[in-house]
């Protein structure tokens, strides 16, 4: 008779990395590390209920009947072999690779069996030294009751396995920065990344143009219904660190990459592209095109086509009847827009300066080009509050928008920028809601429509909306700063180590860099941390800018030192400050070391002058002072914002605080 049964498991397989070649170096010390290995893991699996199914020399094959156990077991047994192998030279540690999978196992006397088992064991691999990498079915018993964000990787096909299997990596607070992806959820939509365009024209100076053709390429193949396409900021990197199209699908999570290059002389343009599937690295279709300059759209309309009928998608319909137009039929106007374009990457204010001037020259050229109206008003609104002051911009971008939509009512841009404008200078938050809706409708890849509404849902105290926006919208830009502001967002619901994990990670990756010490030094404060936030507070200031010099001022005001932050004032009175500072960002310092009445003054006058950014900052621990003052709730009242749901440092053990310094603020808005 059989001593066999089918259950369902969770299968762990663990492995020591570069083993072999360690036994090869010095086998006496390999035996002896392996030894330590098992010693420490073992305890471990029992902890979380594991059964050591057996060992294979460095391996174990582990069971455990909670997936969720599973995935804390495997967590538990990283953390404690980085935590203990700090005292460790770095060539003698030991790093282990662990896959978990769950599915049908069959049990026989001393062993399990089936595709469970083999799916685990082809997963264990793909994770890094120090990771965990985790199949769908995992994941969908796992996610939200893990505390760690998890990355989905491109479907890969896995040996002996028929079907391709999606895997998440679990991303672990020391993990590296570009692995740093939100929570993603299962999702049918195809994944597609437009590699910068390298630019092998006569003239180096046109690389602009490449650049902003890659751009209009994301633009164009976001209108392709069911692809999902990565914005710019997350593939600009790889124009000066080019990698190969696997670790750009690993590094973005991606199935598909679109690469190629541009050749631009005089009025003829030369495009070569390659459209590739990343599990398999093979070319699903590969074209060159030699247009006249003034074809450029048409082009663009074709890569659409391409890609659509390869990927066996279809094109999203404008307005259902008509197909969309070119944005301009003047090349000279669309050649300073794609110039405008790529200022924006430039640090501000003088790359918003010089853009601004591209747009605007287009404009007087072609004053039909809607994209560049609505270009030129989301600079100036997302500049707005940070390097310029809003009182400046909202006049500008108001009229930038209203022709822009009067042009062309399906401007996804266009609508984005409303939505902005409406909701951060007149506080309708309906009224934005309802736009940031469309603009999401009509393009589904609008990154910056996911970073303002999520930010704005923030403001309003939704935590669960805001946090399912900006996941949603690391996912498009998974190398943008959304990362930070999930942060703030776990922050400010309850989950203060994830907040305090981010920090501290941006911390160490940058530990020259004064601000990131004062990013992290706000969050200690919140959580009451107070002796780890002095620390902090302490970083020397070395050539740091204004801004740093800002944030080091107001985290030292406090915690009682407020000499630094009174220079600071004085300096800024005196007209002597290098950086954009509002009345706002005083108060802030003024409220830090008890000048209760000064801060009120610089708030309302804020509000009452156009130039009102308290509705994101109001939130912070500098503000704590002043919470139950009539003033400062009458002033949250007019902005439409929640009132008495902060709890204080003094009265709690956390205060909300969130990514408080001038510059994280800055990121959390322009990214």
């Amino acid at each position: 008779m059989s001593t066999s049964h089918r259950r369902l498991a969770a299968i762990m397989f663990t492995d020591v990395v570069g083993y072999a070649a360690r036994v090869q170096a010095d086998e006496g010390s390999a035996l002896h590390a392996l030894e330590q290995h098992n010693r420490l893991l073992r305890p471990i699996f029992s902890r979380f209920a594991g059964r050591v199914v057996k060992t294979m020399g460095d391996a174990f094959l582990v069971e455990f009947e909670s997936a969720l156990d599973a995935v804390r077991c495997a967590i538990e047994v990283q953390r404690s072999l980085r935590e203990g192998g700090t005292s460790v030279p770095e060539a003698e540690r030991i790093r282990v690779r662990v896959g978990v999978h769950v599915g049908d196992v069959v049990q026989t006397r001393d062993d399990v069996l089936g595709d469970a088992v083999n799916i685990a064991s082809r997963i264990q691999p793909l994770a890094e030294p120090g990771g965990i990498c985790l199949s769908q079915q995992v994941v969908d018993q796992v996610q939200n009751k893990i505390p760690m964000p998890l990355a989905r990787l491109p479907p890969v096909a896995l040996k002996h396995i028929r079907m391709p299997v999606t895997i998440y990596r679990v991303v672990l607070p020391w993990s590296s920065v570009a692995s740093v992806l939100p929570p993603s959820e299962p999702s049918g939509a195809r994944q597609l990344a437009v590699l910068p365009l390298a630019n092998i024209s006569p003239d180096p100076g046109d690389g602009y143009f490449a650049d902003g053709l890659t751009e209009e390429l994301i633009s164009v193949l976001s209108h392709v219904r069911g692809l999902s396409v990565i914005a710019r900021t997350s593939v600009m990197p790889y124009k000066t660190a080019p990698k190969s199209v696997a670790e750009v699908g690993a590094e973005l999570g991606v199935d598909t990459v679109l690469e190629g290059s541009v050749r631009k002389a005089g009025n003829r343009i030369r495009i070569t592209l390659q459209l590739v599937d990343v599990p398999t690295q093979q070319h699903v279709w590969a074209t060159s095109y030699n247009r006249e300059l003034d074809d450029v759209f048409a082009v663009q309309s074709d890569i659409a086509e391409r890609t659509a009928d390869a990927l066996r998608l279809e094109l999203r319909p404008t307005d259902g009847t008509q197909p969309k137009r070119p944005p301009t039929s003047n090349l000279a106007a669309y050649d300073l827009y794609l110039r405008g374009l790529a200022m924006l990457r430039e640090s501000l204010p003088n790359g918003l300066d010089r853009a601004v001037r591209c747009f605007e020259r287009a404009t007087r050229l072609d004053p039909e080009f809607a994209e560049a109206y609505a270009a030129c008003a989301n600079a100036y609104i997302a500049a707005g509050g940070d390097s310029i002051s809003m009182r400046k911009v909202v006049p500008k971008a108001r009229k930038l928008i209203a022709r822009a939509l009067e042009i062309d009512p399906e401007s996804s841009s266009a609508h984005s920028a409303l939505a902005n404008l409406v909701f951060q200078s007149e506080h309708n938050w309906a009224l934005a809601e309802s736009e940031f809706q469309k603009a999401i409708a009509l393009n589904p890849s609008n990154v910056e429509a996911y970073r303002f509404y999520g930010l704005m849902t923030f403001a309003l105290g939704r935590f669960d909306q805001a946090k399912e926006l900006l996941r949603h919208g690391a996912q498009l830009d998974p190398r943008g700063h959304f990362q930070a502001t999930l942060a703030w967002a776990e922050f400010e619901s309850g989950n203060l180590a994830e907040g305090i994990r981010f920090a501290e990670a941006e911390r160490d990756r940058h530990p020259k860099e004064v601000e990131y010490h004062v990013y992290v030094g706000m969050y200690y404060l919140g959580a009451g941390r107070r002796t780890d936030a002095l620390r902090e507070a302490d970083t020397p200031l070395g050539d740091a800018d204004d801004g740093a010099r800002f944030d080091h001022a107001l985290l030292n005001a406090l915690l009682g030192r407020p000499a630094a932050a009174r220079e600071m004032l004085a300096r800024i009175a005196r007209g002597e400050a290098k950086t954009y500072t509002s009345p706002t960002d005083r108060a802030m310092m003024y409220a830090a070391m008890g000048e209760k009445a000064k801060a009120l003054d610089l708030l309302e006058q804020d509000f009452r002058e156009g130039d009102p950014t308290l509705w994101l900052w109001y939130r912070g621990v500098f503000f704590d002072s002043l919470r139950d003052e009539p003033r400062f709730v009458a002033l949250l009242r007019e902005y439409g914002l929640p009132t008495g749901t902060i709890p204080r440092l003094e009265t709690h053990r956390h205060s909300s605080t969130g990514p408080t310094t001038r510059r994280a603020r800055a990121r959390s808005r322009a990214g």
